[in-house]
C-alpha cells in the first residue's frame, strides 16, 4: 500500500505506537471484539510501516485470537481443553461480584458461560472497572478436580486487562507538537478510523466532538439525528475507560449506587458513560433516576439516602430522531425525539452541548480510512491523563463571551471549548484565529441546547450569544445552521416579540440568499478563497445595489453543511438573457467536477428560451494525472447539450487561481470555490436523493459576489 504523507509522518513522529486501520478490518470477522481490543493486539505485533513485518504480524494476532480467543459457540470446547491441559489462557469480557455471605470475590465469563470463579483480592484492587461491567482481558484460568461440594473447580492464575500499562504524557505533547494543526487533526481522524480526505472541517470537528466526554470531567453531550452516522461507534470501539449502556435503560444501582451493597455504580469507575438508543417517546425511565441524573449532571455528586458521593464520569446521551429538523422545527423542537421523563427543561438545561447528528455522514465504507494512525488505546490513554488538565479560560486571552449569558450556558461554552483544546491542542497553545474557530463552534452547540429549551419552556427568556474581540471590540454574533437554513420556522414557535430581538440582533439567513448589510459584522467579501469560514456561524453580507428587481449586486455566504443551495438558486437571476457566458474554473477535471459543470450548463438551458442560442466558454486547468479522461468529459458535456442550442468550448491555461463568470449582459461573479461547493456525496448513484435533488446536498463554506459592469 503507498503511504501518504501524513501516514509517513505518523510513523515518524510515534514510533511503535501506530497501527494500519485497514488491519483491523481484516482479522475483525472471526473476533466480534471491540476495536481497541484488536489495535491492542495489533499495536504489539504490527507497530510499524514495514509490510513484511506486518504480514507476520497480521498472522500472530490471528494464531493468538484462534487459539485464546473465546467464541460463545466453542464454550464447551474451550473447557474442555483447559481441563485437559490443567490450565489455558484465554481472552474474554470478564465481571467481578462480591460474594458478601462467603465474603470473597466470584468472576464471571461473558462467553465461557462460567460463573463464580474465585479471584484473589488483589487482582480486584488493581482492576477496580471488574466491579462495574465487563473488561476485556487475557486470562489464565486453571482447573482442578474437587470433592468438595460447592467449591467451584475453576481458578484465575493469572490476569491482564487488555490496555496500555503506561503513558508518557511529556511525550505525547512533544510529538504533537511536531505536526500542524491540519496534520494532527487528521491524524486523529485515522486514528478512528476515517479518511479525512472524505470530510469537510466542520465534519472532522463533529467526530472530534464525540472525544470530548472522554477528556473533560463530568462533561453532558448530546447527539440526536438519523440512523446509520456511527453514533455508537466511538463510545463502543475506541476506549477502555468508556461504557456504553445498549437500550438507553439503566437502574439507579447500577448506574449510581447499588444502598443494599454501598458499592459504587458506574460513574465511579469509568471516563465516559454513554447511552446509545437514549431516544424514544415509548421508553419510560423511572422518575427517580431523572432526578438523580439531573443532580449529577449539575453537581457532580449523588445521593440515595447514604450520603453524598462524588464522580466525575462523564456523559453522552446519543439516540436516533424520529423527523427531519424542518418539522421538528415547525411543530415541537429539536428534543422532540426523546421519552418524556427527559423533556424537562432543568435537566436539559444541563446539556453542554448538542451535536446535530443530521449533518453527520451515513457511515459507508469509502469514508473508513486504510492509512495509519495512533492504536486507539493509545490516545484513549492521551485522552484519559489529559482529564486532569483545565482549559476552559485560555480564550479569554483575545475573547469575551456575552455576559448576558446564563451560568449554564457560559459552562456550556467553557467546557467543550476545554475539551475541544485538550483534543486538538493538548498543550494549551493556540493561534487566536483557531480560538476563533473553536470559540464559534461550541457556542453554536450551546445555543442549539437554549434555543430548544425556549420553546419547551415560555419561561426562558431570549439571549444573544456572541463573543467580542478584546482587541478590537468587534463582535460576532452567532447561529445555528439550522437558524439559517429555515429562517421562517426557527422562531415560529416564539412570541413575535422575541423574533423582532432575534432578527435585530443576529445575521440574516444564507438559505434566502438576501444581500443586505449587516452591521458589526466582517466584511468576507474581501477574499476569494473563504475556507476559513468553514465553522463560521456568523453571515456577513454587503450592502446590495439593486440595478432591477431580479438580479441585485451584493454578496452571499453559505456555512459549511449547510442544505437549501443549488446551482439554479446562485445563478439562475444573474445568467438570465444572457448570449454568452465565461467561467473561469481551474478545477474543472475530475468527474464530479464535470458533473457540476453539466449542472451549472442545465441551469442555462433551463432559464434562455428553445429558439435562443447560447455560448458558453470554459478556461480551465489541465488534469496532468488523467488528461484523457478531463477530455473525455468535457466533450460529452459539448455533445450533450449541442442539439439544444447551448454551444459549449473550453480552453486549457496555466496559473488559473480565480474563479468566476462574467456575461454578455454585464454580469461579473466572483466565486469563492469555484463550482466545487458541494461535499462529498455519492454521484453515481441513481437512488441517491443526493444525486437527484441538488438542494439536499451538504455545502462547503464559500462566497459568491454579483458585480454589475
Amino acid at each position: 500500500m503507498e503511504k501518504t504523507e501524513l501516514d509517513k509522518k505518523i510513523n515518524d513522529i510515534f514510533p511503535g505506537l501506530v497501527v494500519r486501520k485497514d488491519l483491523v478490518k481484516s482479522i475483525r470477522s472471526n473476533a466480534p471484539v471491540p476495536g481497541y481490543v484488536l489495535e491492542y493486539l495489533l499495536g504489539m505485533y504490527c507497530a510499524t510501516d514495514d509490510e513484511a513485518t506486518i504480514a507476520d504480524g497480521i498472522e500472530q494476532v490471528r494464531e493468538i485470537l484462534r487459539v485464546h480467543y473465546v467464541n460463545r459457540n466453542e464454550a464447551e470446547l474451550i473447557k474442555s481443553k483447559i481441563k485437559e491441559k490443567g490450565h489455558h489462557k484465554i481472552i474474554d469480557c470478564v465481571s467481578v461480584e462480591l460474594n458478601a455471605q462467603g465474603g470473597i470475590y466470584e468472576m464471571s465469563f461473558q462467553n465461557l458461560g462460567i460463573k463464580k470463579v474465585p479471584v484473589d483480592v488483589q487482582t480486584v484492587k488493581n482492576n477496580k472497572k471488574l466491579l462495574v461491567g465487563g473488561v476485556w482481558c487475557m486470562i489464565d484460568v486453571q482447573y482442578d478436580i474437587v470433592e468438595e461440594k460447592g467449591v467451584s473447580p475453576w481458578s484465575i492464575r493469572s490476569l491482564k486487562a487488555i490496555q496500555m500499562s503506561g503513558f508518557d504524557k511529556e511525550s505525547y505533547l512533544a510529538s504533537r507538537e511536531k505536526m500542524s494543526s491540519d496534520e494532527w487533526v487528521d491524524s486523529l481522524l485515522q486514528t478512528i478510523g476515517f479518511n479525512p480526505e472524505k470530510f469537510g472541517r466542520r465534519h472532522k470537528l463533529f467526530q472530534l466532538l464525540r472525544l470530548v466526554p472522554f477528556v473533560e470531567r463530568n462533561y453532558n453531550l448530546m447527539e440526536l439525528g438519523p440512523k446509520g452516522t456511527g453514533k455508537s461507534h466511538i463510545y463502543s470501539q475506541c476506549s477502555p475507560h468508556g461504557m456504553l449502556l445498549s437500550g438507553g435503560e439503566v437502574s439507579l444501582a447500577k448506574l449510581f449506587v447499588n444502598n443494599a451493597s454501598g458499592k459504587i455504580g458506574l460513574v465511579g469507575y469509568w471516563d465516559c458513560i454513554a447511552f446509545d438508543e437514549f431516544a424514544g417517546r415509548d421508553k419510560k425511565p423511572e422518575k427517580k433516576l431523572v432526578d438523580v441524573m439531573k443532580n449529577y449532571m449539575a453537581n457532580h455528586s449523588f445521593s440515595r439516602g447514604v450520603g453524598t458521593m462524588d464522580a466525575e464520569a462523564s456523559f453522552a446521551l446519543v439516540g436516533n430522531t424520529a423527523h427531519n429538523v424542518p418539522y421538528m422545527l415547525k411543530n415541537t423542537h429539536l428534543f422532540d425525539a426523546l421519552p418524556d421523563a427527559y423533556l424537562d427543561s432543568a435537566f436539559l438545561d444541563r446539556i453542554h452541548n448538542y451535536l446535530p447528528g443530521w449533518e453527520v455522514y451515513i457511515t459507508r465504507g469509502e469514508l473508513f480510512t486504510s492509512g495509519y494512525g495512533l492504536i486507539v488505546d493509545y490516545l484513549s490513554e492521551a485522552l484519559h491523563v489529559m482529564r486532569e488538565m483545565d482549559f476552559t479560560g485560555l480564550f479569554q486571552k483575545y475573547f469575551r463571551i456575552s455576559p448576558n449569558l446564563s451560568e449554564r450556558d457560559k459552562e456550556g461554552v467553557r467546557k467543550t471549548f476545554s475539551g475541544l483544546m485538550k483534543v486538538m491542542y493538548p498543550s494549551g497553545v493556540a493561534t487566536k484565529e483557531e480560538m476563533r474557530e473553536l470559540l464559534l463552534f461550541v457556542m453554536e452547540g450551546r445555543k442549539r441546547v437554549k434555543d430548544n429549551l425556549m420553546r419547551i419552556d415560555s419561561t426562558y427568556d431570549p439571549v444573544d450569544f456572541w463573543f467580542e474581540d478584546v482587541e478590537s471590540g468587534e463582535k460576532t454574533y452567532v447561529q445555528t445552521l439550522e437558524e439559517k437554513e429555515y429562517p421562517d420556522i426557527y422562531w415560529s414557535v416564539r412570541s413575535a416579540e422575541c423574533r423582532v430581538r432575534s432578527e435585530n440582533d443576529s445575521d440574516s439567513s444564507e438559505a434566502s440568499l438576501t444581500l443586505r448589510q449587516e452591521s458589526g459584522s466582517r466584511n468576507v467579501c474581501e477574499a476569494s478563497d473563504k475556507s476559513e469560514l468553514s465553522t463560521d456561524s456568523c453571515v456577513n453580507l454587503v450592502k446590495p445595489v439593486e440595478h432591477d428587481s431580479w438580479a441585485r449586486e451584493g454578496c452571499i455566504t453559505v456555512s459549511e453543511n449547510q442544505t437549501g443551495i443549488d446551482y439554479e438558486k446562485l445563478f439562475a437571476k444573474h445568467l438570465k438573457g444572457a448570449k454568452e457566458i465565461l467561467i473561469v474554473d481551474p478545477f474543472i477535471r475530475k468527474f464530479h467536477q464535470a458533473r457540476n459543470m453539466m449542472d451549472l450548463l442545465s441551469v442555462v438551458l433551463k432559464n434562455k428560451a428553445r429558439e435562443d442560442e447560447v455560448v458558453v466558454k470554459l478556461r480551465t486547468a489541465k488534469d496532468e494525472i488523467d488528461h484523457a479522461a478531463q477530455e473525455k468529459y468535457l466533450e460529452q458535456i459539448a455533445e450533450a447539450y449541442a442539439p439544444e442550442g447551448l454551444t459549449f468550448t473550453w480552453e486549457y491555461l496555466d496559473n488559473l487561481h480565480d474563479r468566476w463568470i462574467d456575461t454578455d449582459t454585464g454580469w461579473h461573479i466572483i466565486m469563492g470555490r469555484g463550482l466545487d461547493i458541494f461535499q462529498q456525496f455519492d454521484g453515481r448513484n441513481a437512488f441517491s436523493i443526493q444525486n437527484v435533488v441538488p438542494s439536499r446536498r451538504q455545502c462547503k463554506a464559500f462566497s459568491v459576489t454579483y458585480v454589475k459592469q
